[in-house]
């Protein structure tokens, strides 16, 4: 098993990417803290003690340092330490014009997708330095790497954002024994995801992706149990495309 006995912190577990990434460190050996603000992820944490695993599910909003602090306070209550924070909370619900965005949706996107991961990876970083060891995984996209395909701008800025935010914090941490890495999962076929477009928009998203169709949740997972895991021991401040080709840099 590759994270076995790691305790490790999904955020945006509830569904989608996050979901699979939680049950994939389970099946993997590692203790997991499935994070989010749906309710539903109280029974993704049932779930994975059902299947065997070490979880928690917690109900939290990590756009508040208030919440993350609760959160990690019932990590570390429970186990003591945590050695990997995957930082996957986020996304966007519609595709609009820029000129249609309003504010407070902006601000809300930028919260959700990029200060979130700046909120928790701050709050874990005095516990992985006192460990000596800790591993961030920060979940960008396709998008905030090239215009690979249209989505909405705040969600483009804030996942650049994250790129960027990820080769910073790594050359900070690096010499703590931390390292700092990013996931940039093309389309993928998550709920989230097809409910933004029409059948026939995802189809010709997937026809201009050069395998011919859209990720799979459980493919993106499989790249961030790597980053996690010791054999990225010397992987730090890489932004990993899993993309199918859809963005070739």
């Amino acid at each position: 098993m590759r994270l076995e006995k790691k305790v490790a912190i999904v955020t945006g577990a509830a569904k989608g990417i996050g979901l699979a990434i939680a049950q994939s460190f389970a099946r993997e050996g590692a203790r997991v803290a499935a994070v989010d603000l749906d309710p539903q992820v109280l029974a993704v944490g049932e779930a994975l003690r059902s299947g065997g695993a070490d979880a928690l599910g917690i109900r939290a909003d990590v756009t508040r340092s208030t919440e993350i602090g609760r959160a990690l306070d019932a990590v570390a209550g429970r186990w003591g330490r945590v050695d990997v924070l995957v930082n996957n909370a986020g996304g966007f619900a519609v595709i609009r014009d820029t000129e249609d965005i309003a504010e407070d949706e902006w601000d809300a996107i930028l919260a959700s997708n990029l200060t979130s991961v700046f909120l928790f990876s701050k709050a874990v970083l005095p516990i992985m330095k006192r460990q000596r060891s800790g591993r961030i995984v920060n979940l960008a996209s396709v998008v905030g790497r090239a215009g690979a395909v249209r989505v909405t701008s705040h969600y483009a800025a804030a996942k650049a954002g994250v790129i960027g935010f990820t080769r910073h914090l790594a050359l900070e941490v690096g010499a703590d024994g931390i390292t700092v890495n990013a996931v940039a999962p093309g389309t993928t076929a998550t709920e989230r995801v097809l409910k933004a477009r029409t059948p026939e928009e995802t189809r010709r998203v997937a026809e201009a992706i050069p395998v011919r169709r859209l990720g799979k949740p459980e493919e993106i997972a499989e790249a961030v149990v790597f980053l996690a895991s010791d054999a990225a021991a010397f992987v730090n401040g890489a932004t990993l495309d899993v993309n199918g080709g859809q963005v070739m840099v």
